[in-house]
């Protein structure tokens, strides 16, 4: 017999794991024929909201950002998002006070969104919406490490308070250190395997797995298996965090 009180899912106060086996659907107005499940949210203390949606073949997402921006990406599928055609590895930007729709989704289309509520900066402009595919984004060495290649998918300008990149680790590849830093953090997993060490506490992690980091969490991770690691994440940069 099955037990259905196990899990490897953990919400804690500076951090969260979210697995696939506790999911449950959200109701979003404007949002149907479709599954959300709210990964990430402020409820649980975080600065974001992270959403995972599986479209059905007649599913719209649609609404208008507001005070928030949105960044979706395609996991897996097909859809139409304001009338351009998106395909896994594909992404859009909406800035604040933007009308979004996605729409004519293969079945089980999957995106992952990101939600942050934009902070201007004086002297720079709001970011305009932006398309952009993941295969046309170099992915360097991060820190000189051949295992290691970070792809950095928005402009690296300080119109942006927010940033999404893709972290890939070969197999045995892992963060040169400890981070420790004043950067909120949301991941999915793409693709792979590994441990992830959260304060101090190790999780084995692995493809549709979302992690959650409150500023100054203490990360690090080591891809393990037989295919690379990979990640898509965000964080929060470009402003004092402070009122000074």
């Amino acid at each position: 017999m099955e037990i259905s009180a196990l899990t490897r899912s953990v919400v804690k106060s500076n951090h969260a794991l979210i697995c696939p086996d506790g999911h449950v659907n959200s109701v979003i107005p404007g949002w149907t024929n479709c599954k959300t499940n709210v990964l990430i949210s402020e409820q649980m203390g975080a600065g974001l909201c992270q959403t995972l949606i599986t479209l059905e073949a007649e599913g719209v997402v649609s609404g208008k950002t507001g005070a928030s921006q949105i960044f979706f990406y395609v996991i897996e599928g097909v859809c139409m998002v304001n009338e351009t055609v998106l395909n896994a590895g594909q992404f859009v930007y909406f800035p604040p006070g933007e009308d979004y729709q996605v729409k004519s989704a293969s079945a089980g289309t999957k995106l992952l969104s990101f939600h942050k509520v934009y902070e201007p900066l004086e002297g720079y402009p709001t970011p305009r919406l932006l398309f952009g595919d993941s295969a046309n984004v170099p992915g360097p060495a991060f820190l000189g490490d051949p295992a290691l290649r970070l792809q950095v998918l928005l402009p690296e300008d300080l119109s942006f308070d927010m940033a999404i990149n893709i972290f890939t680790y070969d197999p045995g590849g892992h963060l040169p250190f400890v981070e420790t830093h004043v950067m909120e953090h949301g991941l999915l997993y793409l693709q792979g395997q590994g441990v992830y060490m959260l304060d101090h506490q190790w999780y084995p992690v692995k493809k549709g797995d979302a992690i959650w980091m409150a500023p100054y969490c203490q990360q690090w991770f080591t891809a393990m298996g037989k295919e690379p690691a990979v990640y898509i994440y965000y964080k929060n940069v470009n402003r004092l965090p402070a009122k000074l």
